[in-house]
């Protein structure tokens, strides 16, 4: 952070009248500083660091204004150089100038603090910031720097809520929150075991910016933490695919082997096969090679029984077989066939109502209701189904988004 202080010095030093009134009493240099001031500045204008610190440091200043002006070039001469100590001492040295505006002081003070934290001493920097408190500046970027002084103390509980304060002031003023921000409160939500909020903030995330690494990175980090249930977890590995985000043989792998263990084997089957011809699976790799034998007669049999499935939910008394019908559509992508079961599930009841609205979302986005898909996404209020609806809501948002931009 380079912190210009040329306001502070508005005082020209080459202007031609000793006396300038600011505010207050006239300010007085002696023609010999405004002189050697003058040439120190010229210097410093030239980004000649050398000429300028050794003009500088030939200042002789014999009043409490030529101090401070000597202090605030000082400073200019640190930022110049990207010396962050000297940028912090002269600081100090304006600090104890009368001649400091009092209106420049309380950022002042936070910009010491944020110097002190770059050099490791976080005890002044957080005094810094409690003094620039008391003068009336208590800005964003303070309550950041506290956590981020928290966090170099290694104290992830303290630094979380000062963190969630600042996302939150920031999204209330209207501006965009750094990608760091959300980056860190991510870090912090999962240390803390809280994955409906790692959740929240991979939303947000990815609605700033969705590229196939960025929804695999979305996607992987929450599945391996979160602890959801099977079910929950092949929703993801279905979004991930429909983002053209599998990007590895782990992808593959894992989709693959979930789906066979949910009974989905004609699913299983066909993520092998895309595996395969993505070149991230070869017909060497025993696991896929083996699984793929063992799933292709099953899924098979599974496309066999639809019908005899359609007969049971049809007569059946809750929606149990109807859910497990529009299940099985949704694996083989017959989307619209899953809408009419899942919406069956829901009239006769005896189902989780979470999984089911998530899943007739899901589906009703795949076959372009997107706003119907939006709708029944938002009644899945269970916090893993939440989770998952949130996820494919994000997709939805994007899918409309590229509509309105074709």
């Amino acid at each position: 952070m380079a912190v210009a202080l040329g306001a502070l010095v508005a005082t020209p030093v080459s202007a031609k009248k000793k006396k300038i009134v600011v505010a207050g009493p006239p300010i007085t240099m002696s023609d010999g500083f405004r002189a050697s001031a003058a040439s120190a500045e010229a210097a410093l204008k030239a980004r000649d660091t050398a000429t300028a610190a050794a003009r500088i440091g030939a200042l002789s200043p014999t009043s409490e204004f030529e101090t401070y002006v000597a202090a605030a070039m000082r400073y200019q001469l640190a930022v110049q150089r990207r010396d962050v100590q000297a940028q912090r001492i002269a600081l100090t040295d304006l600090f104890k100038s009368p001649e400091l505006p009092k209106a420049e002081a309380p950022r002042l003070r936070y910009v010491a603090g944020y110097l002190s934290f770059l050099v490791g001493n976080y005890d002044d920097a957080t005094a810094q910031l409690d003094y620039a408190k008391t003068l009336g500046y208590d800005g964003i970027d303070a309550t950041m720097l506290r956590a981020d002084i928290a966090l170099r103390r290694n104290k992830p509980k303290e630094a979380r809520p000062l963190l969630r304060e600042a996302l939150a002031r920031q999204r209330a003023s209207g501006e965009e929150v750094p990608l760091a921000w959300i980056d860190r409160a991510i870090s912090l939500a999962y240390q803390a075991q809280d994955f409906n909020e790692v959740g929240a903030l991979y939303r947000e995330r990815l609605a700033r910016t969705a590229t196939p690494q960025d929804w695999r990175s979305a996607l992987t980090n929450y599945l391996s933490a979160a602890g959801l249930e099977a079910q929950a977890q092949l929703d993801l590995y279905r979004l991930q695919a429909a983002n053209g985000a599998m990007a590895s043989e782990r992808d593959y792998q894992a989709y693959a082997q979930l789906a066979e263990k949910n009974g989905f084997y004609a699913e299983a089957k066909a993520i092998i096969e895309a595996g395969r011809k993505a070149g991230k699976l070869t017909a060497k790799q025993a696991a896929t090679s083996q699984l793929l034998k063992s799933v292709t007669p099953k899924a098979t049999k599974e496309i066999a029984a639809l019908p005899a499935m359609a007969k049971k939910a049809a007569s059946a008394s809750t929606g149990k077989d109807a859910l497990a019908l529009g299940d099985n559509y949704m694996s083989l992508a017959q989307f619209p066939q899953a809408v009419e079961q899942y919406r069956l599930a829901l009239a006769k009841g005896s189902v989780d109502v979470g999984r089911v609205n998530a899943r007739l979302g899901i589906a009703l986005a795949r076959s372009g209701d997107y706003a119907g898909a939006q709708a029944a996404l938002a009644q899945a209020s269970d916090s893993d189904w939440a989770n998952v609806a949130g996820f494919w809501s994000t997709w939805i948002d994007q899918q409309n988004q590229k509509a309105s931009a074709a």
